[in-house]
């Protein structure tokens, strides 16, 4: 069994991408629909945020943002845990990295290559990351000002509210908010770190991969049991 903070390997973040984004029919129809998360990166964004903010945010509130209104149509229970045990541990490792070498955290970035020069994207990571913060906004809020100056870069290339435009900044402006994500995102998790502690004695999370029995209430919240949710 591997370690629950042992990070994925390729291998396993480039299978984990591929079901994220082949979970929709080549039919779907997304018009007017919540898409979800649409690759690992924007993943990453979004349990980012998760384990760095004001309050435990548990696997049943934030699920239904990985897939918004596209659930998987699962195989079978193997692969409902494979997915799970993923996530999971990629959430840990992240928290992990936060938590004790923090300076070593570094957003997952996707790249793309064009005419030979590589170009870093974070859009996608922004917007997972917005998705995360808004399932405790109002906590999030408590301290708006300090909180809207190191989300700034953060919202500044987040989906259609981003305002970072050709028009907007010259490219090395652009490249000075792109290069304040990560540090940012560090500063963010530092802040409502010391405020939880301060607050309350318990511990960030520290999740354990999910094993699930076919009669056991499913993960996502829906207070079904599982044969009956997800698995079915």
């Amino acid at each position: 069994m591997k370690d629950i903070f042992e990070p994925l390997s390729n291998d396993e973040l480039d299978w984990l991408d591929r079901f994220i984004i082949y979970r929709f029919n080549d039919d779907a129809d997304v018009e007017g629909k919540d898409e979800g998360v649409l690759c690992v990166s924007e993943l990453d964004g979004l349990l980012t945020a998760v384990v760095s903010g004001p309050v435990l945010v548990p696997p049943s509130k934030w699920l239904p943002q990985v897939w918004g209104d596209f659930q998987p149509a699962w195989k079978d229970e193997r692969e409902v845990e494979k997915v799970m045990s993923l996530m999971m541990r990629h959430m840990n490792c992240i928290a992990a990295f936060l938590m004790e070498q923090p300076d070593d955290f570094e957003p997952m970035f996707e790249e793309s290559v064009v005419d030979g020069k590589t170009y870093t994207i974070v859009d996608e990571w922004c917007e997972g990351y917005i998705r995360g913060v808004a399932l405790a906004s109002e906590q999030w809020e408590l301290d708006t000002m300090e909180m809207s100056i190191l989300l700034a870069p953060i919202k500044a290339f987040q989906g259609e509210q981003a305002f970072v435009t050709d028009e907007n900044f010259n490219e090395r402006e652009i490249d000075n908010l792109r290069l304040a994500i990560a540090p940012n995102a560090r500063e963010i998790h530092a802040f409502w770190l010391a405020c939880r502690t301060q607050d309350s004695p318990t511990a960030t999370v520290r999740g354990s991969e999910p094993k699930l029995g076919r009669n056991d209430p499913c993960f996502c919240g829906s207070g079904k049991k599982f044969k009956k949710c997800c698995l079915h």
